[in-house]
């Protein structure tokens, strides 16, 4: 079974809802065609996978899958009446549907996934001959505010990254896209930029930043021994005020990487 971090710990599914495929995965948009069998990995409440939904049409159809109940039965409550998608909720490695699929799209995913490689060929045997894999993911040590965030939520940053590689998670996981896809035979591999820069008068500044402080909010780090519960307090009360009247921009870095699958 596919191994996961559960996401619900770290972000509230608020932030799923906000995303939508024009501005959250747009470098994807031109691949979608009228009548394409597509499917979402790792869907979340189905925010992206709605607009995939809308440019395939009434001849095509859309599947999104997610481990987490929670999110499926939200986005399953929300898009009801949409006719071409289905949410479902399963893990990939145990999702065998009778059906193949012109493309497969997997935004944000990969990073939470302690076995990449292993989700990378699955879902390339999921694909059509000449079916299109393509993965949106971050490099979260390459993230950059500005100014500097306060030295507590510095620390704090620091020790979720620690705390996401001893689990076997990937901090840059977009950087090794291209050799995942070259070792698990994927052709015309190409990559494209796909950074998060949110400036301060971006209508989304604030919420943006304050996804920091919802991973903050979990005490799962200083459970299990990564912080301590007074650099974690610090860390809050320092970054909500540097928002408040510091904070200039943010961008976090992300890359697309598609490829072909013979």
């Amino acid at each position: 079974m596919q191994k996961y971090v559960d996401r619900t710990k770290q972000s509230a599914d608020k932030i799923f809802d906000a995303r939508t495929l024009q501005h959250d995965y747009k470098t994807v948009v031109p691949l979608i065609k009228p009548g394409m069998i597509v499917l979402d990995v790792g869907c979340g409440t189905g925010a992206i996978t709605k607009g995939i939904a809308e440019l395939v049409g009434p001849t095509g159809k859309v599947v999104g899958i997610d481990h987490t109940l929670e999110f499926i039965n939200s986005g399953n409550q929300m898009n009801s009446d949409i006719e071409n998608l289905e949410l479902i909720h399963i893990d990939l490695m145990d999702f065998s549907p009778n059906e193949k699929f012109d493309l497969i799209v997997s935004a944000r995913t990969l990073q939470w996934l302690t076995n990449q490689k292993e989700a990378i060929v699955k879902m390339k045997s999921l694909l059509k001959t000449n079916g299109i894999l393509s993965v949106l993911d971050y490099i979260h040590e390459d993230i950059a505010w500005h100014p500097k965030v306060p030295d507590s939520m510095q620390r704090f940053y620091q020790s979720w990254l620690t705390w996401r590689r001893d689990s076997g998670m990937n901090n840059r996981m977009a950087d090794d896209l291209p050799d995942l896809f070259r070792e698990t035979g994927f052709q015309n591999i190409e990559i494209y930029e796909a950074n998060e820069y949110y400036p301060n008068n971006h209508p989304l500044f604030v919420d943006k930043l304050k996804i920091w402080l919802k991973v903050a909010s979990s005490k799962q780090l200083v459970e299990e021994g990564y912080v301590s519960e007074d650099l974690r307090q610090t860390a809050i009360h320092d970054y909500q005020n540097w928002i408040d009247e510091e904070a200039l921009s943010m961008e976090m870095v992300l890359k697309e990487v598609r490829g072909l699958s013979l």
